[in-house]
């Protein structure tokens, strides 16, 4: 389990870091040098060194602008190539990272939120409470989620501020999560509300916000965590899909979804195949949130 943890630490580092890693802020643009492949860097009695137009460059680092490495102009250095307005792919990719995990942590903490309201209700009093939430929730699990994403987003507004577009974005997410959550944590109430310790309550006259608050949500904490690290990576996907079709953040902002949309084309793949790094670099992140996920099932097992 601490492995896990570990290795999930360190593949997140990179992009909570993003403003000291990243040489360039995400939208400065270097017109000059569209589509640059990535800069090969040189060292010389074990300095780093970068070219630019036949003359060698130092690669310095801590330069002074608050951040980890940069170089002087009028070189440039782009670790992983630049992108159709001369942005550097490396940073970029760090910061819309950063988006992308956002707006997975948002949206499962609205969807655990909406589940764990929503079981604790329907295990607690059960009756038509139950019916009503379970029955709605099996009429939400059957709906296509990715097309009600994009039938929702497409009726709002195009033209709106980043910060409205990724709130509203994330509020979608979160809000068509909630089932799973909700009908794992209904059999933990269920379950729990018969346990001997809470009928001692209860028959010392504990009311129903005692024993709720007290006894019956600690009992959901492992279904909670659980689900948490099976829905961020999720949601994450999720905000990729919506930012590739064009109907997640917009630019200058970077998102993961949003890069992948530069290599849809054939030919833009195949001339600059660098444009695939944020595929790439998500699949140590998701895989990352899942193997805790399965630590944390086998540990709850044992």
């Amino acid at each position: 389990m601490k492995r896990r943890c570990g290795f999930l630490a360190v593949v997140l580092a990179p992009l909570l870091l993003a403003g000291f890693l990243a040489p360039y802020p995400y939208a400065e643009q270097h017109r000059e040098h569209p589509y640059v492949p990535p800069t090969a860097v040189h060292f010389i009695r074990a300095r780093p060194f970068v070219q630019e137009d036949g003359h060698l460059y130092p690669l310095r680092l801590f330069p002074g602008n608050g951040r980890l490495f940069g170089v002087d102009p009028p070189a440039v250095v782009f670790l992983l190539g630049s992108d159709a307005y001369g942005r550097d792919v490396f940073s970029r990719l760090l910061y819309g990272g950063r988006l992308s995990l956002a707006t997975g942590l948002l949206a499962t903490l609205l969807s655990l939120a909406l589940g764990l309201a929503a079981g604790v209700v329907a295990g607690y009093f059960g009756g038509w409470w139950d019916g009503l939430l379970m029955r709605g929730g099996e009429l939400a699990m059957a709906l296509p989620w990715l097309y009600l994403l994009l039938a929702v987003r497409a009726v709002l507004p195009l033209h709106i501020s980043t910060l409205d577009s990724f709130l509203v974005s994330t509020a979608i997410i979160g809000a068509v999560g909630w089932v799973r959550p909700a009908r794992l944590i209904r059999g933990v109430v269920l379950s729990g509300k018969e346990r001997g310790f809470v009928l001692a309550a209860r028959g010392f006259g504990a009311g129903h916000g005692y024993l709720i608050r007290r006894h019956l949500l600690p009992l959901t904490a492992g279904v909670a965590g659980t689900q948490a690290t099976l829905l961020i990576p999720q949601f994450m996907l999720a905000e990729m899909a919506l930012s590739f079709l064009g109907l997640g953040v917009g630019e200058p902002v970077p998102s993961w979804g949003g890069m992948l949309n530069e290599a849809r084309q054939y030919h833009a793949l195949l001339l600059h195949g660098w444009l695939l790094a944020p595929g790439l670099a998500a699949i140590p992140v998701l895989l990352a949130f899942l193997l805790v996920a399965d630590a944390w099932l086998f540990r709850r097992s044992e």
